[in-house]
């Protein structure tokens, strides 16, 4: 049983993280309201993106308090669902094939992959843990045949994540782990965005990014550097870049959350997107579920981040709806017989 002491600390805890919440995704909301004023900006799809995570955290929070083992497995195979329903998902020509489409399928199958595994650490019963923990490969391999070598690789990592969370006694460390993870990745695109790094390097990384998706990123970062303070404005980088302009299939993204929050909202987005991670980072931390729940769900979004850092994935509502579910999930009280367990 837990002590009245203890049940008021994890109370306080719990508290502080949902208030950090509620200001940063308020922050989230305004800003992009602020960015646009006087721009010709279109914050509609960024404010849809911020109710599509608050609405999921708080659906995950109240699913997960109910149905800690069963609420995860059917957000997973929804995920799958929604990934392998998905149109246009296979790899094709750079000037045909939307190439946001591509990050979309991949953060759905790692989020569908986060979810399975969420609910193999919940449940007691070994048989189920073993057939959820099948289930999650069995999504990796899924992302091979439909050609997203993304979603496979990152849906793999977090299975392999989630497998070593179990061994870990704390949570701090792996937390930490993560954010490192996610700044490296982050640093990485900025760092091809800004053609610093070596040659031989940046010529590596090309083939696979694509040359399209790396000019796509520069034109991003030269919008960035022109209009630090505000951006460009929501909604306005399709307009403003070159290299957006001359696909057959435009879609006015750069392909790279970082650098179009950058480009379209200044320094100030920026750092309302990396805060808002750090939110679910530090959300996770403080959770009362268990470590290896609070890893695994922390490894999903943290691969979504990569993703996102490298694809167009949350302009997605469903991916933007589903990391703030798995978010909810992970940090939900489950309650049983009408009492809520830490």
């Amino acid at each position: 049983m837990t002590s009245a002491v203890g049940a008021d600390a994890d109370n306080d805890r719990r508290n502080v993280s949902d208030a950090v919440g509620v200001v940063v995704l308020g922050a989230c909301a305004v800003w992009p309201l602020l960015s646009a004023a006087g721009r010709d900006g279109r914050p509609e799809g960024v404010l849809l993106a911020v109710l599509a995570v608050a609405a999921g955290y708080a659906a995950g929070r109240m699913s997960g308090s109910l149905w800690p083992v069963a609420a995860p497995c059917v957000g997973g195979l929804a995920g799958l669902a929604l990934a392998v329903a998905m149109p246009e998902v296979t790899a094709g020509p750079q000037f045909t094939t939307p190439l946001g489409h591509a990050g979309a399928v991949a953060a759905l199958l790692v989020l569908a992959t986060g979810g399975v595994c969420c609910a193999a650490w919940a449940t007691p019963v070994p048989a189920l843990r073993f057939g959820l923990r099948a289930l999650a490969a069995g999504i990796a391999v899924t992302g091979a045949a439909m050609g997203s070598a993304m979603g496979c690789v990152a849906s793999a990592a977090v299975l392999l994540c989630s497998l070593a969370a179990g061994r870990l006694r704390r949570r701090g460390p792996g937390i930490a782990g993560l954010a490192l993870a996610a700044a490296l990745v982050t640093g990485t695109v900025w760092a091809v965005a800004a053609n610093v790094l070596p040659t031989g390097l940046t010529t590596a990384l090309s083939g696979p990014l694509t040359e399209r998706r790396v000019q796509l990123w520069r034109d991003a970062l030269r919008l960035a550097r022109r209009n630090s303070a505000l951006g460009v404005g929501p909604g306005r980088f399709g307009e403003l870049s070159g290299t957006a302009s001359e696909a057959l299939l435009p879609d006015g993204k750069p392909h790279s959350a970082p650098l179009q929050q950058a480009a379209e909202q200044g320094l100030v987005g920026v750092l309302l997107l990396a805060a808002a991670f750090c939110w679910i980072l530090y959300a996770l931390w403080r959770s009362t579920r268990s470590t290896p729940v609070a890893l695994t769900a922390g490894a999903a979004l943290t691969a979504l981040a990569a993703v996102a850092a490298v694809g167009d994935a949350l302009s997605f509502t469903t991916v933007s709806a589903g990391a703030g579910l798995l978010a909810g999930l992970a940090t939900a009280r489950p309650w049983v017989a009408g009492v809520p367990q830490g």
